[in-house]
């Protein structure tokens, strides 16, 4: 494949992680008022109806099998998202994407055999630690926000495997399904943080700008760049979702990161850039 082929796609998926990044910025900012869960239940709703709309999911024809893969996929979804959300109120965005970045990067690296395997699993776990709140006096950062994040990550890896029985790749009805399923999942926690704050005008229209950047946005990106571009260079693109994450923590929320955080998000993205270089996979994963 010619590098002048794949540039476009690259730019693409490119800024469909940029998008991601700027759409959890500005969900954090909804956090003031409607809190870590409204902010979940209004992205996925509106992002739902978006999906559903567009990709009309209704004309297709699932059997019992994929619809168990599917309700599955769509729970995991939605508790990803809670937890990370969650996780967000309490510690760093950068710190929270590297976090939760332990779950795609525990499937890239599962049934590992080789020596080099484990040395990438062994630089991912150095970033972790670097990441704890170990011995720290300031409260910058909470241990439940760190819980939160790994909690999201565990289900970032059930989304992937998910994602993939119930044939995400193959066509867009079944995330436009999968996101159906998940706010249907968070939007009683919404209620029950925000009420009828959720409906204020005032907020909607930030609340369909995260569900864009966050959701239709980068989907509807990867959908075209995808089918052009090794899966492994997809992964390898992916890896720098928590330095992006950071980036954007530190330009829109002004988040700064000692020395030791910075040091922990480089691990983990070298460890996944490492991973991703070296193991071969067949399909990329779904993107959250």
């Amino acid at each position: 494949m010619r590098p002048q082929s794949v540039l476009l796609p690259v730019v693409l998926v490119s800024l469909g992680m940029v998008c991601t990044q700027i759409g959890a910025s500005l969900a954090k900012g909804l956090f003031p008022l409607v809190g870590a869960n409204g902010a979940t239940a209004l992205r996925l709703t509106l992002a739902a109806i978006v999906l559903l709309a567009v990709f009309r999911p209704w004309r297709q024809r699932l059997g019992a099998a994929q619809w168990r893969a599917v309700l599955l996929y769509g729970s995991v979804m939605g508790a990803m998202n809670l937890f990370f959300y969650a996780a967000l109120a309490t510690i760093p965005l950068g710190v929270a994407v590297a976090l939760e970045f332990s779950g795609p990067l525990a499937v890239a690296l599962v049934g590992s055999r080789r020596p080099l395997d484990f040395a990438w699993i062994a630089l991912a776990v150095a970033g972790l630690v670097l990441l704890l709140p170990l011995g720290q006096s300031d409260g910058e950062i909470g241990m439940t926000g760190v819980l939160f994040a790994l909690a999201a990550g565990a289900c970032w890896a059930g989304y992937i495997i998910f994602g993939q029985r119930a044939g995400t790749g193959g066509g867009p009805h079944i995330t436009a399904l999968g996101v159906a399923i998940a706010a249907i999942i968070a939007l009683p926690f919404g209620i029950a943080s925000a009420g009828m704050a959720l409906l204020a005008p005032a907020i909607l229209p930030i609340a369909l700008g995260v569900a864009l950047l966050s959701s239709a946005i980068p989907y509807a990106l990867d959908m075209i760049a995808l089918p052009h571009m090794p899966s492994r260079l997809f992964g390898i693109l992916m890896s720098g979702q928590p330095a992006l994450g950071a980036l954007s923590g530190f330009l829109i929320l002004s988040e700064r990161l000692d020395l030791w955080q910075m040091s922990g998000i480089a691990a983990i993205v070298l460890a996944s850039l490492g991973a991703t270089a070296t193991i071969a996979r067949n399909t990329p994963p779904p993107v959250a």
